[in-house]
């Protein structure tokens, strides 16, 4: 039997992303996640241009995946779903304040992916920024704009920056909402 195509983004899905504790690093502060709203964090932690230029600067002299932290229960589940779904890792890479020095970004996350899950097919990681071209069963991602192309299940997965789309919306636009990873598994195994 053909098994499901299952398309799941990494940052602020699989993990939290260590741009935040980059930023907190660099600027000697102690930002929460939550205590954000909006997608951009740099666009409300770094307060002018000259301290995001230093900042761009300092990033790309980092591993943010060295400061990066799974979600809870994101490596069991995903095991588990490995030995039922086809599964496609499709994350963003290019950073639109850095697009010259993204080629840093896709290694970074390909050679996390490949080191934290061994079960994963190497093959099957898409670094690319543009989701919306592929078609598949099943799309795991924190952004309504990633859950645009030809998907039969959408999964919205919680985070900081989608805590305030109402479910009407969600409803209108065919997307369910998972709060954590026990949620997928409960809805997918």
């Amino acid at each position: 039997m053909k098994r499901k195509k299952l398309l799941i983004d990494v940052d602020e899905v699989i993990c939290n992303s260590g741009f935040l504790p980059l930023v907190n690093k660099f600027k000697n502060t102690n930002y929460k996640i939550d205590d954000f709203t909006d997608y951009y964090l740099d666009d409300y932690v770094l307060s002018s241009e000259k301290e995001k230029q230093e900042f761009y600067k300092y990033y790309l002299e980092k591993n943010s995946y060295d400061y990066a932290t799974l979600l809870p229960d994101a490596y069991e589940v995903l095991e588990k779903l490995n030995k039922t779904y086809d599964i496609y890792i499709c994350s963003a890479c290019v950073m639109f304040c850095m697009i010259e020095q993204s080629g840093k970004f896709f290694m970074d996350k390909y050679d996390w992916l490949i080191k934290t899950f061994h079960f994963l097919d190497p093959n099957k990681i898409i670094l690319t920024n543009s989701k919306n071209i592929f078609k598949t069963d099943i799309q795991i991602d924190d952004r309504l704009s990633n859950l645009e192309g030809e998907i039969k299940q959408k999964l919205l997965f919680t985070s900081y920056h989608n805590k305030n789309i109402s479910d009407k919306e969600l409803n209108d636009l065919n997307i369910n909402r998972v709060n954590s990873w026990k949620d997928i598994e409960k809805i997918l195994l």
